[in-house]
C-alpha cells in the first residue's frame, strides 16, 4: 500500500527548489515539479517532472491538470519558482517588471487557485510560498522583485484566512542571502560585504530553506498558519 504524501513544487531544477525536492523525497513524499528543464541530478521513481513555463497561464493550467490526473490528491503545494530582472526603476523596462511579476507572483495565484479548491474539498493540505527578505526590507535596484515578494506575503495571509476553516494552512518562508547559482557568481569581496550585513555573518544554504519547508509541511506545524518565517541569518530582525 502506497502511504506517500503528494507534493507539487514550482521550480526545482536547481538551487532551493532542488533542495526542497530532496528533503521531501526523504520525508515520504511523492513529488511533482514544474520547470522548463528537468533536474538530472535527482533520480527517483517518486519524482515527476512536468515541463512548464510558469509565466504562461495556459502552460500552467495544462500542467496542473496533469498533476491532478496523476496524483488525485495533493497534501502540499510549494510555490518556489522565481526570477530577478534587477535595475534602477528609472531605467527599468516594462518587460523587466512584467516578467518578474508573472513568474514570482501571478504563478502563485494560478497554482493556489487550483490547488486550494482540491485542498478545501478534501479538508486538509498545506501551501508554502517562498518569498524573500527583500519583500520585508526592500532593496535598491529590485523594485520589481521586492514588489513580487511582498505581494506573496499579503496574498498568503489573505489566503490563509480564506481556507483555514477547511483545515488548510498557508505559510511563507522568506530566505535571505542563500548560497546558490544566483550568488555563486559574486566576487569574494562582494560576499564579504554581504556577510557583514548578516548577524550570523554567513550566507545560508538551500538546505536551510528546505528544512523550514519540511517543518511547515509537517504535523508538528499543524497549528501554524499565516506566518512569515525568515530564513535569513537574522537580517530582518
Amino acid at each position: 500500500m502506497n502511504t506517500k504524501k503528494h507534493a507539487l513544487i514550482t521550480g526545482g531544477s536547481r538551487g532551493i527548489g532542488a533542495a526542497i525536492i530532496q528533503e521531501l523525497l526523504g520525508a515520504n513524499y511523492e513529488v511533482w515539479y514544474l520547470s522548463r528543464t528537468p533536474n538530472s541530478e535527482i533520480q527517483s521513481e517518486y519524482l515527476h517532472h512536468i515541463s512548464c513555463d510558469i509565466a504562461e497561464r495556459e502552460e500552467v493550467e495544462r500542467a496542473l491538470a496533469r498533476v491532478i490526473e496523476e496524483a488525485h490528491t495533493l497534501d502540499l503545494l510549494v510555490n518556489n519558482a522565481g526570477i530577478t530582472r534587477d535595475g534602477l526603476i528609472m531605467r527599468m523596462k516594462d518587460e523587466a517588471w512584467d516578467d518578474v511579476l508573472a513568474v514570482n507572483l501571478t504563478s502563485v495565484f494560478l497554482t493556489s487557485r487550483t490547488v486550494s479548491r482540491i485542498m478545501t474539498k478534501q479538508r486538509f493540505g498545506a501551501i508554502i510560498n517562498i518569498s524573500s527578505v527583500v519583500g520585508i526590507m526592500g532593496n535598491g535596484g529590485q523594485t520589481n522583485y521586492a514588489a513580487s515578494k511582498a505581494g506573496i506575503i499579503g496574498f498568503s495571509k489573505a489566503l490563509a484566512r480564506e481556507v483555514s476553516t477547511r483545515s488548510v494552512r498557508v505559510n511563507v518562508i522568506a530566505p535571505g542571502f542563500i548560497d546558490t547559482a544566483m550568488t555563486e557568481g559574486l566576487s569574494d569581496a562582494t560576499k564579504d560585504v554581504i556577510n557583514t550585513q548578516i548577524p550570523l555573518a554567513r550566507m545560508g544554504s538551500a538546505a536551510d530553506v528546505a528544512h523550514a519547508v519540511k517543518f511547515l509541511a509537517s504535523d508538528e506545524a499543524s497549528y501554524i498558519t499565516g506566518v512569515v518565517l525568515p530564513v535569513d541569518g537574522g537580517m530582518a530582525m
